[in-house]
């Protein structure tokens, strides 16, 4: 009888505990969105008085016609945010009508059309802000001793695809691949390619001296190959074979090996070459791999030029993104799944003093243009500026990694009935 009044209230404490409701799971804390606006005031622009921005003004027009094609397609919250074509009209009409070097004009054509919006990333105004730059590297047309580090043309069989025609919450994602048995499939890695897998597959544009050159090449772009046989080569991207952007200087702060402050393009460069023993290795840590094309060659005038503060005459610099020549510290290469090709920026960062990597930072406060993606620069407020070509360019460029933030300046009828704030 005791067994059985035991059993009976073990039953009777399962049969309360299993009608008793779990606890509840406490509320999943509310996300701040990845991507948002916050309506400002010309009075929040850091130096808007200051700035030389008619230095900005061949770059402006030259986008309009590309930006008034591009505004009534959907933003990246699935409706139009930045406005339909009629919207942006007045603002690139007034631009034609501007004389070079107007500061002035601009500003004041500016302040009538347009109104500045501060990019919020995952609720955080600031983000990083980067530099890249056109760089020079030894090669040849022909292969030869010293001369066998292969710069690929476009691949025939690689399948480039814009993800953003299938699926609107795809959009500014890019994959590519080579189509087998009648499917997309992923292309050969970095790995695989230096390995040989492309040897007579691919076009080579040229023969380079060092592989860590033509690494960095990829990284930044674009770039001008002098050639042993005399002459400069120009190339810019073309293309990449699909597999993500892994950053080395991520690699080796992972390992160890450096101190996250310590991550710069010429300590990067340094350590690959203290250690040639583990250098291929690391650099097939980043599976991606850049093709190029062969475009023409700058003017002569600007051959040796950096112009990092950015000029007054048509730009010269490699094409980005956009279609349309780079203007060195004017153009600004973001994350495409958040903002849309051509639009005017204001940034507010710093800059590396190109003159001592122990001087003090120089600020950075000036009208700036979406021209530009890369594979790292990822998230709302996040920005790659470019400095050109040459010395000066490359030492801004390598050691450039600060905190900033940046306003859109879009048409007022777009943000009609939103508060300043």
């Amino acid at each position: 009888m005791a067994r059985l009044l035991a059993a009976s209230l073990l039953s009777l404490v399962l049969a309360a505990c299993a009608a008793k409701p779990p606890p509840e799971a406490p509320p999943e804390a509310i996300r701040p969105p990845a991507f948002a606006l916050n309506p400002a005031s010309f009075a929040d622009l850091p130096g808007w008085q200051e700035d030389r921005m008619a230095e900005a003004l061949p770059a402006l027009r030259a986008s309009c016609p590309r930006l008034l094609a591009q505004t009534s397609r959907p933003g990246p919250d699935g409706f139009t945010i930045f406005g339909p074509v009629a919207a942006w009209k007045p603002f690139c009409d007034g631009l034609a009508a501007l004389a070079p070097g107007d500061d002035a004009g601009l500003r004041r054509l500016i302040e009538a059309e347009m109104r500045p919006v501060q990019v919020i990333g995952d609720g955080k105004p600031e983000g990083l802000f980067t530099g890249y730059y056109e760089p020079s590297l030894k090669g040849s047309r022909q292969r030869r001793p010293g001369y066998d580090v292969p710069v690929y043309g476009l691949p025939p069989d690689l399948v480039q695809v814009d993800l953003g025609q299938f699926r609107s919450d795809w959009r500014g994602q890019r994959t590519a691949g080579r189509v087998q048995n009648g499917f997309l499939r992923p292309y050969d890695d970095r790995a695989g390619i230096e390995a040989g897998k492309l040897e007579g597959k691919a076009p080579v544009l040229a023969w380079a001296a060092n592989p860590v050159d033509v690494f960095f090449l990829q990284i930044q772009g674009s770039g001008r190959i002098e050639l042993a046989e005399g002459g400069l080569l120009r190339v810019g991207f073309a293309g990449q074979n699909g597999h993500p952007y892994t950053a080395i200087g991520r690699v080796l702060i992972d390992r160890g090996l450096l101190a996250r402050e310590d991550v710069t393009m010429p300590r990067l460069k340094q350590w690959l070459a203290e250690n040639p023993a583990e250098a291929p290795g690391l650099l097939r840590e980043n599976k991606s791999f850049v093709f190029f094309r062969e475009i023409s060659p700058p003017a002569p005038s600007n051959m040796a030029a950096s112009n990092i503060a950015g000029g007054g005459s048509q730009p010269d610099g490699p094409l980005g993104a956009q279609g349309l020549p780079l203007s060195p510290g004017r153009s600004l290469a973001v994350d495409r799944t958040h903002l849309a090709m051509g639009l005017p920026v204001w940034l507010s960062a710093s800059r590396p003093d190109a003159a001592s990597s122990a001087g003090p930072d120089v600020t950075l406060n000036r009208l700036m243009l979406a021209q530009d993606t890369g594979g790292a620069i990822r998230g709302a407020v996040r920005g790659d500026v470019f400095w050109g070509h040459g010395p000066e360019a490359e030492a801004i460029a390598g050691a450039m990694k600060h905190p900033g933030r940046y306003w859109l300046l879009l048409p007022k009828t777009v943000m009609a009935g939103q508060p300043a704030s």
